[in-house]
């Protein structure tokens, strides 16, 4: 019997896309076995958005579900692993924004519902809330530029990759990269 979580060496990344395309063609040991290898990756993803443990658990069970039942969203032509990033990240963000619909503000008349409080939210914490705000800000105007620049300047993808991700021309990417930096900089200062 297996312990949960624990599934011994991390398989090469061709060893993961073998595994991925046995999963899309039906197999579903090999769907379970990948869903057991990805585990870590997409709970440590969803922790890098998203600050509070119970909060990147509930993304990574979203994210989980996505991928066993959106495997055949993965094209083969990049790592699954990349692809993997992608539904991680958008479950963190899916969660987050179910989260903020949710929150009730505690105190309406100082403005203090919109910024986290820092006595009880760490630093590091604060920022990734404020990228996702940022975020959100930027994707009500120009959501082609959200995804390409989460996956570089988050993640830290190369372009390449992102490219081929986002089924775009590599200076397209760049471009749109590029263009999201300006509108975030400005958001993540609080200038408003």
């Amino acid at each position: 019997m297996s312990i949960p979580g624990d599934h011994g060496p991390a398989l090469a990344p061709d060893d993961i896309d073998e595994l991925a395309r046995r999963a899309q063609d039906g197999d579903r040991d090999a769907l379970e076995s990948l869903l057991g290898e990805v585990r870590p990756r997409v709970l440590n993803i969803c922790r890098g958005v998203l600050p509070y443990s119970g909060d990147a658990e509930d993304a990574c069970q979203e994210a989980m579900l996505n991928i066993a039942t959106r495997i055949g969203g993965w094209g083969g032509r990049g790592r699954f692993t990349t692809w993997l990033h992608v539904v991680a990240v958008n479950s963190a963000r899916t969660t987050y924004r179910r989260l903020k619909n949710l929150a009730v503000p505690t105190d309406f008349e100082d403005g203090s519902h919109d910024r986290p409080d820092p006595r009880t939210t760490s630093v590091i914490a604060g920022t990734r809330l404020d990228l996702l705000e940022a975020m959100e800000s930027i994707e009500r105007d120009h959501p082609q530029y959200v995804e390409p620049l989460l996956l570089r300047d988050v993640y830290g993808l190369p372009y390449d990759e992102i490219a081929t991700l986002v089924d775009a021309p590599l200076g397209t990417v760049k471009a749109q990269i590029h263009h999201g930096r300006k509108l975030a900089r400005p958001l993540l200062r609080g200038e408003r």
